[in-house]
């Protein structure tokens, strides 16, 4: 490559990291003179300083040497950046992000050398934009129960949404978002798909935020950017991923045999009428279930969060909407939101979906695949040891483990 380009794709992924030319020459020990030179093609990178500039910059060698387009509008965290200009605001968020970005393009990287079929993602539906908030939420119902359906998952409860985006070919992590951002959706030939989800956010809506993110990698895969915010909620996409969200997680089906097992969801009447086989006419009968027996309460509706593993509010508002429950039962339910979650405290239920996560856990299922990955690659013989060190700097691994487990799986 052309020392002038090679410069350029310096300058654009230092500042892509929100770093100055001082800033990047204090990290490097290295002169400011030195930076500017380098950006400006008018002297030579050594190999350890490209291998410097990679740790620093969140990019791989490869990808800094890579001989394709150069438009800055084919970077994913350009196209970021311009849908969503608050994150350059926070250095920890824009940090995070970057860092997961470049664990993407890493795995996309060892993918290519493995040959690796799954991780093309999954089928994309092809389904019109809707045309009102109605249509939005009929389409988004439907397409959950379909992919419920492909999936295999029948009514059951989804015990990891981050794990099961990951098996479908999607990389998937929590990160550090302003607070009225709950994820992202990120699509680019560099990454493949990625969901970002906000960590801050109690473990319920973090799932919440994962099958929100699910449905553009199903519905709405022309942009290389989605993001969802408050100022974005009103959107009819943003309609239809909230209700794919709502049904995906919580089943209608699901729900009903929930409702069922807790003696909850009758009707106050139901009217029979049965075939008499003496007469060849029919007997009518009326049952009632004992009054205010199905009525749904706090402690129901605090039982159905948990059981699939969505905030108290989201469960509530999707018995409003399956007609379990009036508008005005619903405001009673939520009015009722403290006395729920006291009532998973004592069961010790709460911290499965109210609390938050502990860090160490927030891209748990990015690293675990890059590393299955890394490893897979090193038994092939397809990277050097050397790789596997630098890789697990990037996965925060310490060198000797990941090349212990790496030279283990030789082994076999």
């Amino acid at each position: 490559m052309h020392a002038r380009d090679l410069g350029s794709r310096l300058r654009r992924a230092r500042e892509s990291r929100g770093l100055s030319q001082q800033a990047a020459a204090q990290a490097l020990d290295n002169p400011r003179t030195a930076i500017t030179q380098l950006e400006a093609g008018s002297r030579s990178v050594s190999t350890l300083e490209l291998t410097r500039f990679s740790e620093l910059y969140l990019r791989p060698v490869a990808d800094l040497l890579h001989e394709g387009p150069t438009d800055e509008d084919q970077d994913v965290l350009v196209a970021l950046h311009r849908v969503a200009p608050g994150l350059e605001e926070d250095p920890a968020t824009h940090e995070q992000v970057t860092r997961c970005v470049h664990l993407c393009r890493e795995g996309v990287a060892l993918v290519h050398l493995l040959g690796t079929e799954h991780r093309s993602g999954p089928p994309s539906y092809d389904i019109p934009l809707p045309r009102s908030p109605g249509e939005a939420v009929a389409q988004g119902e439907e397409t959950a129960e379909q992919e419920r359906r492909r999936l295999g998952i029948a009514n059951a409860p989804i015990a990891d949404v981050s794990e099961l985006i990951a098996s479908q070919g999607i990389w998937a992590s929590g990160v550090t978002l302003p607070d009225g951002m709950s994820g992202l959706f990120l699509r680019h030939p560099s990454i493949g798909l990625a969901i970002l989800v906000n960590s801050s956010h109690p473990k319920g809506r973090k799932r919440f935020s994962y099958a929100h993110e699910y449905a553009p990698a199903l519905l709405d895969r022309n942009g290389h950017v989605t993001v969802s915010s408050t100022d974005n909620s009103s959107d009819m996409v943003e309609k239809r991923a909230n209700a794919f969200a709502a049904a995906f997680l919580m089943p209608r089906g699901g729900i009903r045999t929930s409702l069922r097992n807790l003696d909850k969801g009758l009707p106050s009447r139901q009217d029979h009428a049965i075939f008499d086989a003496a007469s060849g006419g029919h007997i009518e009968a009326a049952q009632r279930p004992p009054a205010r027996s199905q009525r749904i309460t706090y402690k129901d509706n605090a039982i159905l969060a948990h059981h699939f593993g969505v905030s108290y509010q989201a469960s509530a508002y999707r018995l409003k909407s399956l007609r379990y429950i009036s508008t005005r039962e619903c405001g009673h339910l939520l009015d009722r939101e403290s006395v729920g979650r006291e009532y998973l405290v004592a069961l010790s239920k709460f911290d499965d979906v109210g609390n938050r996560e502990r860090k160490q856990y927030w891209d748990r299922e990015l690293r675990s695949e890059i590393a299955h990955l890394a490893i897979e690659a090193y038994r092939r013989e397809e990277i050097s040891r050397g790789r596997v060190l630098e890789l697990s700097k990037t996965l925060r691994i310490g060198g000797d483990t990941l090349l212990n487990f790496a030279e283990a799986a030789r082994g076999e």
